[in-house]
């Protein structure tokens, strides 16, 4: 990596690691970084242990998590894909996830465990990555081939949704369409502990695929004649992308254009060599989520609202600028 990289890389680990010990302090009731962490390492006196270990620290660890996730997932397919503008919300892992959650609060709720919703979300996040690639192939997956089956099977998958929750009840239709924002409300350390091992297992697995990726932006021929099995890492690498993905959305629902925007703003730290990116894209997403969090639990209070209000809010804008910053290329 080049120097500013990994002094890049820095500046976003400190940042990290700030976010958990100044964000958890911040909301009803301020509480000093240095409380947080003596609460943290177990040297306080007790008064904070439950707002800081039980309501705080989980949810602050939730959005960085899947903020993370987000990033190396939309960081990934760009470079799969070779498209600015592809992420998770475009090719239709989140619209599978959304679909499958949704249909859980809609059919299943009342009859079984509410427990079993991330395992749903996941499932759907995989079934429609695996219809996309399946369609997508034609002698091998080309990104175009990918990017537009994609799109139109996340049209699908959103219409499914939207026909679910009217004909559902009013009780399940807000559930749906809280999860269907993108929240980390009410997230407890089961949340950290379903997102975590995906985020542990993810992100080695996509810097090991790093050079292919590199690889593979210079185009599948080139690729190919580099030594790059072009088709089984483009497969894998999708697979992680899911994952990261799905196990993200399971977690906190349908948080946007986290996927779109961390790799972007990576990128201009870290330029284009992906061994830096996706470890940057990590570190972006995770502080952008936590970020929309911090402003919808602290600046509405006592409103909560959903984080994905405001990455929507910031993510729409910002792909409507990448659409006409890159319209010469198609």
């Amino acid at each position: 990596m080049e120097r500013t990289t990994i002094w890049a890389l820095a500046i976003g680990f400190a940042l990290y690691v700030t976010a958990v010990a100044a964000g958890t302090g911040w909301g009803n009731g301020y509480i000093s970084p240095p409380d947080v962490l003596r609460t943290i390492f177990g040297s306080s006196q007790g008064e904070y242990d439950f707002i800081i270990m039980t309501l705080r620290l989980p949810r602050v660890l939730t959005a960085l998590l899947v903020g993370s996730a987000l990033g190396v997932s939309g960081a990934i397919l760009q470079g799969v894909i070779r498209n600015p503008l592809a992420s998770p919300d475009i090719i239709g892992i989140t619209g599978g996830a959304s679909a499958a959650a949704v249909a859980f609060i809609t059919f299943l709720s009342g009859s079984v465990s509410i427990k079993l919703l991330p395992a749903a979300a996941v499932a759907g996040a995989l079934i429609v990555s695996l219809l996309v690639y399946g369609l997508s192939w034609k002698r091998g997956v080309t990104p175009i081939r990918l990017v537009l089956i994609g799109i139109g099977l996340s049209a699908a998958a959103k219409a499914a949704t939207t026909l679910m929750i009217v004909m559902s009840p009013a009780i399940s239709a807000s559930k749906a369409y809280l999860w269907m924002t993108g929240s980390v409300y009410g997230a407890s350390w089961e949340s950290v502990l379903t997102v975590l091992p995906a985020v542990l297992a993810g992100i080695p697995l996509a810097l090991y695929f790093a050079r292919s990726l590199n690889a593979q932006e210079l185009g599948d021929d080139v690729a190919g004649s580099l030594g790059v099995t072009v088709q089984r890492h483009r497969f894998v690498l999708v697979l992680i992308s899911v994952a990261l993905a799905g196990f993200a959305v399971s977690v906190a629902g349908a948080v946007g254009f986290i996927g779109l925007i961390a790799p972007h703003l990576a990128r201009r730290w870290t330029g284009r060599l992906f061994g830096g990116l996706l470890v940057m894209s990590a570190l972006t997403g995770g502080l952008l989520v936590f970020l929309a969090d911090l402003i919808a639990r602290t600046l509405f209070y006592p409103l909560d609202i959903p984080a994905g209000v405001f990455t929507a809010g910031i993510g729409a804008p910002f792909f409507i600028y990448m659409l006409f910053r890159n319209r010469n290329q198609w």
